[in-house]
């Protein structure tokens, strides 16, 4: 084969290469826009973040979230709620399009997903049984402390988590867990942790407006100490699509921009986290 003949074939295939690029780019974003409808996974099981209500009807401050990027895109909206470790590994393979479900942009997970929008900031915070004579995060060294699987508490506890998104505070490593419980939800943990100080467990970390929700709903549960981490929490899609990526960014700074992201947080936290203090 002759110099000629490689060169053409090199450049042919990288004439291939970017026309089959060029085709899948935005490929998601054509799906929903030519349906109409924009398919969202996130959790029925988190309140207030997202929850089902008295009607039987998706509700919450992310279900709110994404209703706010679906109009923006001018779409019609549907929920799916698969399981957080399922959302988490990627490979979605067209059941949803998008995730709404307070998902921290890590380094690790970007490898998978792109972050177009990160909508709010929580502190991370360590519940305990309102009877546990623990008075600081030294006093669980070598306990039973649980969070939730594949989650960036889960990560905290194992001393391995990295937040790279801009404008986020330093944190340092401040418990010593004798043993990491990772449960399926916070919910499955607090349960647990309802039965009594150290009967399953000793602590969970977990976010700051969960633990406040399910003191609310009467769960005997108190925090100790100030938070241990603040965490952005991002809309997320799966790698591949800047157009959709594109598309969200301009919704989520919109939301921020008129106040709505402001208003909504106030409306289910009382609080607004949609800006680190």
């Amino acid at each position: 084969m002759t110099y000629r003949n490689i060169l053409t074939g090199i450049v042919a295939g990288l004439i291939m290469s970017l026309s089959v690029a060029s085709a899948q780019a935005g490929s998601v974003l054509d799906k929903v826009m030519k349906s109409g409808t924009i398919t969202v996974a996130t959790d029925a099981n988190w309140a207030p973040q997202s929850f089902i209500n008295d009607k039987n009807e998706l509700d919450g401050f992310d279900v709110d979230v994404a209703k706010g990027i679906a109009k923006f895109m001018g779409l019609k909206i549907k929920f799916i709620t698969p399981a957080w470790d399922i959302i988490t590994a990627g490979n979605w393979s067209g059941r949803w399009d998008m995730h709404v479900g307070s998902m921290t942009p890590t380094k690790k997970r970007g490898e998978k997903f792109t972050f177009p929008g990160v909508y709010y900031y929580t502190p991370a915070a360590v519940a305990v049984h309102k009877d546990s004579k623990a008075k600081s995060f030294a006093d669980l060294k070598g306990k039973v402390i649980a969070a939730t699987t594949s989650s960036t508490y889960e990560l905290y506890l194992k001393r391995d988590l990295t937040i790279d998104a801009e404008g986020v505070p330093a944190f340092s490593y401040q418990l010593e867990p004798g043993e990491i419980r990772s449960l399926e939800s916070v919910n499955t943990a607090l349960d647990d942790l309802r039965l009594g100080d150290g009967v399953r467990l000793s602590a969970v970390v977990g976010s700051l407006p969960s633990f406040v929700e399910a003191k609310k709903n009467g769960y005997p549960i108190r925090i100790l100490g100030e938070p241990v981490f603040y965490e952005p929490l991002s809309v997320a899609i799966e790698n591949g699509d800047d157009e959709l990526a594109a598309k969200i960014t301009a919704a989520v700074k919109s939301m921020k921009n008129d106040g709505t992201l402001s208003a909504l947080s106030k409306k289910w936290y009382g609080i607004d986290y949609s800006s680190t203090k």
